[in-house]
């Protein structure tokens, strides 16, 4: 398959890079804060065989520049990006969406207000903790985070944020080491890159982000939620299976953990077909 179509778009404040592959009806999918449009870059061309694939780097990460790098960043507005580029490629019929981590809550939001724009949404472990019946323990994680990375920098508060996203009783083992291919480690530079910007900006804003549950409930037929097999009892993982529950649908299991989708795309890939036609 010939390489993705890019292109850029002018929005409130920012420049987006998007990538287009495929034909047919529209799949948008939004990353989260790890690698952008690039993520994807696993299962796109699979679902290209089916969808018209878009794919785009998220306001301030990655090749998507903000007009002002200082801006505060709210769920709102990149819930507003996504809506632009399904106006852009698909304006006379819904999008289905697949969103992942943060993406996946830009993607709630957008369904509880422009529903009439999405035909389906698949929600990858979206961390709305405030969901949560211990949500005060996650404000305050999310201060401690603020705290060490005013005081200490960078790398500590990412220590911080890691250790409060396991679940209880869990210790890191040793990081393995990992070999990656020229397009991964280029990757895993942008991702390194953003990480300031996305702990300072994206983390405390989307995190404490509150979905209008009944909306939802009232949207659930559209709606999947999705957690990993490797990531139960995680705090990414937890919003998903209580949204699950309260909507009274179905939790299904993405393999791998939270980025299942770079650890397993070709699995990973098959069951999103799978939800984006149930």
């Amino acid at each position: 398959m010939t390489g993705p179509t890019i292109g850029h778009l002018r929005v409130n404040g920012a420049t987006l890079r998007y990538e287009v592959r495929g034909h047919g009806p529209l799949l948008l999918l939004i990353p989260g804060g790890s690698g952008g449009a690039a993520s994807f870059d696993g299962i796109a061309d699979e679902l290209a065989a089916e969808y018209t694939v878009a794919a785009y780097d998220p306001r301030g990460l990655s090749r998507s520049p903000l007009e002002d790098p200082e801006a505060e960043q709210s769920v709102a507005e990149h819930a507003d990006d996504a809506l632009r580029i399904i106006d852009l490629l698909s304006p006379g019929a819904p999008a289905r969406v697949f969103g992942s981590s943060s993406g996946a809550i830009a993607a709630l939001h957008l369904l509880t207000v422009r529903p009439e724009r999405l035909e389906r949404v698949v929600a990858h472990e979206p961390p709305v903790v405030e969901v949560l019946p211990d949500a005060p323990d996650h404000r305050a994680l999310l201060a401690r985070v603020r705290e060490t990375l005013d005081a200490q920098g960078l790398m500590p508060a990412m220590a911080v944020f890691a250790a409060g996203l396991r679940k209880a009783g869990d210790t890191p083992g040793p990081p393995a080491e990992v070999l990656l291919p020229p397009e991964a480690a280029a990757r895993a530079e942008r991702t390194m890159a953003d990480l300031p910007y996305f702990v300072g900006r994206i983390v405390p804003a989307f995190m404490s982000y509150v979905p209008d549950l009944d909306r939802l409930e009232t949207l659930s037929e559209r709606l999947v939620l999705a957690g990993g097999q490797d990531s139960r009892g995680e705090l990414p993982y937890r919003p998903a299976a209580f949204l699950a529950e309260r909507l009274g649908t179905e939790l299904r299991h993405f393999p791998g953990g939270h980025t299942g989708l770079t650890t397993h795309p070709a699995a990973f890939g098959e069951l999103l077909r799978k939800a984006l036609r149930a």
